[in-house]
């Protein structure tokens, strides 16, 4: 038998490196844009590991799980790290970073999430960029979740490592990832002893051995479907424009907002404030005399098609997420979800009007 997809010629080193500039284009970013070859996680902890070590002073922000995460490899990493956490239902403010710094004028590293979309929460990383640009602290951003549904500008906003995933908003593969990484991040991981070296965790390989080299002889046999993937997907977001792209996300979270206000049933927005709610998920808080996990599992079986989850851990009875990104960014993904938990709502004898719901959902899309 032959497949297409198995009979495909080799993936070279210049199909390999136009891709890459294709994401750089989509950051438009003069840095260095290193495509890793695994899922987000490789290039952020990977980042990491490369610049932090015993030396370190880290601002870890944390407005959800991914920023307690990344406090734990920088400890691992033997860096000294104060944690800056902030109720899960709001952001980060610049000012509460500019405070940090007053009191710990030794930090050198801030890690921060740019869109959780584990808690519905964006954080403002232009104003914080500022701040940090200021101190003069290297600025690691996660916009695994953010790229696609709200501008990401490494070189506008001092982001020296950016590490972002095609599998949210972007639409795409989940196997490959990237990172921009500006030459002060480059500087400090050759200073730091510690940062991986051949290593499938290592940024110094690539950059020593792809990008001083000319980008002329590939590390290692990528993974070819999943390249591919990824240069189709910033094809159509080329093709969209992402303007659209982005426009289509921050409807999809005000009417999804909207609309789950209006269907009542006792559920809230989790994010307090519309200007903290990231435009690729939108959190609601379900009523107190329900666990939400067992309302998502009632609404997925009136509609097993709709993108509904449970908040994840101690989440899972209090949150419930609608993840609207990607193909789900459509109005159609927004009605059903809040139709479907209308539906498991009233199996719990609470009061909700579904149409009112939907109303509200057409009236909010722009």
């Amino acid at each position: 038998m032959t497949h297409p997809f198995l009979d495909l010629a080799p993936l070279g080193a210049d199909r390999f490196a136009a891709i890459e500039d294709r994401v750089a284009r989509l950051l438009s970013t003069e840095q260095d844009v290193v495509i890793m070859q695994g899922e987000a996680l490789l290039p952020l902890e990977g980042a990491i590991r490369a610049a932090a070590g015993p030396g370190t002073t880290a601002l870890n922000v944390v407005t959800g799980p991914y920023g307690q995460t990344f406090g734990d490899w920088l400890r691992d990493c033997g860096a000294t790290v104060i944690d800056l956490a902030v109720p899960f239902h709001t952001a980060v403010t610049a000012e509460q970073i500019r405070q940090a710094f007053a009191e710990h004028p030794e930090i050198d590293f801030v890690s921060l999430v740019h869109a959780e979309a584990a808690t519905g929460n964006t954080n403002p990383v232009a104003e914080i960029g500022e701040v940090v640009r200021a101190h003069g602290a290297l600025f690691y951003l996660d916009a695994v979740a953010s790229v696609g549904a709200e501008p990401v500008l490494p070189d506008a906003w001092g982001v020296d490592l950016c590490v972002i995933g095609a599998q949210k908003a972007m639409g795409g593969p989940a196997g490959v990832s990237a990172v921009s990484v500006s030459e002060r991040a480059w500087a400090r991981m050759a200073a730091n002893p510690k940062a991986p070296r051949r290593s499938y965790l290592s940024l110094l390989d690539w950059k020593e051995r792809w990008i001083d080299g000319g980008r002329k002889a590939l590390l290692h046999a990528p993974a070819q479907l999943d390249m591919l993937a990824l240069e189709a997907c910033v094809e159509r977001i080329e093709a969209a424009g992402l303007d659209a792209v982005m426009a289509r996300h921050a409807a999809a979270a005000a009417a999804a907002r909207a609309g789950a206000v209006a269907l009542g049933g006792g559920l809230e927005p989790y994010v307090y404030e519309a200007r903290d709610a990231a435009p690729v998920a939108t959190t609601l808080r379900a009523p107190s005399q329900v666990v939400a996990s067992e309302l998502v599992r009632r609404a997925l079986e009136a509609d097993p098609a709709v993108p509904l989850a449970a908040g994840g851990g101690a989440l899972a009875k209090e949150m419930i997420r609608v993840n609207h990104y990607g193909a789900d960014a459509t109005p159609g993904a927004v009605r059903a979800s809040l139709a479907a938990l209308g539906v498991a709502l009233s199996e719990q004898g609470l009061p909700v009007d579904v149409e009112a719901a939907l109303r509200a959902v057409e009236g909010a899309w722009r």
